[in-house]
């Protein structure tokens, strides 16, 4: 096999987004951040600023390489279905949009650990629900699926579709048993009554039980 077999260059592809993965979830557990926290505390308070800068760099590589590699369309949308796709990209960025104001964004971003020198393992962020996550417990991720699955398909696209979709599903599980160590009780109530990644009718908060629910945790 040579550089040029195309089974070899997919496959260091699906190679790329399983490292990127495994160093994703690696770096945001809190086993790391506790081994982090009692050998090194001083770089806690750069920890979510460096976690962030990493994440983005080193998924380049794979993003770079998927579109390298390209190829023939194993499908592609055409006339209203095309319409169709564009609205639904449109209709998810509006959603990142308008859900960050939801969010503490120098959390987020790592600033305001660095700014008040936090060294605490645990996100300093409290719990809350905001109108998204009345109807899923992770917007972000379905927004996410939305736009990966609007794009129109070569092997190298599809490839990489079907392992970010299933790195979501399972960083979903991942993160929610962080949450539950951080907030306990009060957000197992919540995951018992909010569907994961898609919306189901007759399973969401309205905004009185929202705060409700918030409020019992106080």
């Amino acid at each position: 096999m040579s550089w040029n077999d195309t089974s070899v260059q997919l496959s260091l592809l699906g190679l790329l987004w399983l490292g990127y993965f495994l160093f994703h979830s690696l770096c945001a557990s809190l086993w790391l951040k506790a081994r982090v926290a009692a050998r090194w505390p001083g770089l806690m308070p750069y920890y979510r600023l460096g976690f962030n800068a990493l994440a983005l760099v080193l998924i380049l590589p794979p993003l770079a390489l998927m579109w390298r590699l390209g190829g023939e369309l194993l499908w592609e949308y055409q006339g209203i279905w095309d319409l169709l796709r564009f609205a639904l990209m449109a209709l998810a960025l509006a959603g990142f949009a308008w859900s960050m104001r939801y969010y503490d964004s120098r959390e987020f971003f790592g600033l305001r650990q660095l700014q008040e020198n936090l060294r605490q393992i645990e996100d300093q962020e409290r719990l809350h629900i905001s109108p998204l996550h009345r109807y899923v417990r992770h917007p972000w991720y379905s927004l996410a699926l939305v736009l990966i699955w609007t794009q129109e398909m070569d092997a190298a696209r599809l490839i990489s579709a079907v392992m970010l979709t299933g790195y979501l599903i399972l960083g979903s599980r991942l993160e929610e048993r962080k949450l539950l160590v951080y907030h306990g009780e009060r957000y197992r109530r919540y995951l018992e009554r909010v569907p994961g990644l898609i919306p189901m009718p007759h399973r969401h908060l309205t905004r009185e039980q929202a705060e409700k629910l918030l409020e019992e945790g106080k």
